[in-house]
């Protein structure tokens, strides 16, 4: 009953993308044979479902070597499916906990991409696990954005860390790592500023604060999320990219799935980048943050 509903809110959220898979499933109903004329209109259609070049390519690549000069039927269709079922897999779920101590989990991503939001969701998840979840406000270039994440707190019950605007952020995150050693917290989720790739001085403060969690507890940070805006399609890699090369991501939380048509991209995202699509955001409440299962997605894409 329970995944019933978690599917139903994926594909609730997933109908604008779903629109434009539409087009990909009308050509597997047609009569004929897989011909050349067919595997170029289906590279035509996954082009305009967002899922990217690389992804494409081998799909079709794929297809033409199974089903070349046979007959269009349900086989085609079910062995696309899982073309991308394929694409998306990935062996890492959710969060990976730290084997003792406090589980550290920062959060990157630019401005207007959903992260405090995320970060919310995120906390309320966890709590809902039964973890006790501190958060370090280390967004300290704007006072909107510690304001933001203090009336989250609240509203969940949350303890948090956090020093005047403009203080150093690294040093909010040196605090937050140290109360949560000695008050025993699961995990500390650590915001910081939201930047535009191209700023240098920024990302080398991200790189700052990765140094500083890793001396006050071992091996951390143990994630690095990436927040990623689902309308921005095709441009979330290229943002991907940039803070890859600061400091190494190890996940990403796909947000806005719910107001856009280009959900698609999480295929090339995923080929381009590698990193595990850790949670999607399917709506605006606090609950519409969800582990991300490529089988409930390629399903909802298909319903």
């Amino acid at each position: 009953m329970v995944f019933g509903k978690i599917f139903t809110k994926i594909k609730e959220g997933l109908t604008k993308t779903r629109d434009m898979f539409a087009g990909v499933l009308d050509l597997f109903r047609l009569r004929g044979k897989v011909d050349r004329k067919f595997l170029e209109e289906l590279e035509r259609r996954l082009y305009l479902a967002d899922v990217g070049g690389t992804a494409t390519t081998a799909i079709v690549d794929r297809v033409r070597q199974a089903f070349q000069d046979k007959e269009i039927d349900g086989n085609v269709e079910t062995f696309v499916r899982q073309q991308l079922r394929e694409l998306l897999t990935d062996p890492s779920e959710g969060i990976r906990y730290a084997e003792s101590g406090p589980t550290v989990v920062m959060i990157a991503g630019v401005n207007g991409a959903g992260k405090t939001t995320s970060i919310a969701k995120l906390v309320n998840r966890l709590q809902k696990d039964g973890k006790k979840v501190l958060i370090a406000a280390c967004d300290t270039f704007r006072a909107a954005a510690v304001e933001q994440l203090t009336v989250w707190a609240e509203r969940l019950g949350a303890e948090i860390v956090k020093n005047p605007t403009a203080s150093d952020a690294a040093s909010v995150a040196h605090d937050a790592c140290e109360k949560a050693r000695a008050k025993e917290f699961d995990v500390v989720i650590v915001d910081t500023a939201g930047r535009l790739h191209t700023q240098v001085n920024l990302m080398r403060e991200l790189e700052k604060i990765h140094r500083v969690v890793g001396k006050v507890i071992p091996n951390a940070p143990h994630e690095i999320l990436l927040v990623l805006d689902a309308t921005t399609g095709q441009n979330a890699i290229t943002q991907a990219e940039m803070f890859c090369k600061s400091v190494k991501c190890t996940g990403i939380i796909l947000t806005k799935l719910d107001g856009t048509a280009k959900g698609g991209a999480i295929f090339a995202i995923k080929q381009k980048l590698g990193l595990p699509v850790k949670y999607i955001g399917v709506g605006e409440k606090i609950d519409d943050l969800e582990l991300f299962d490529p089988e409930s997605f390629v399903q909802a894409l298909f319903e």
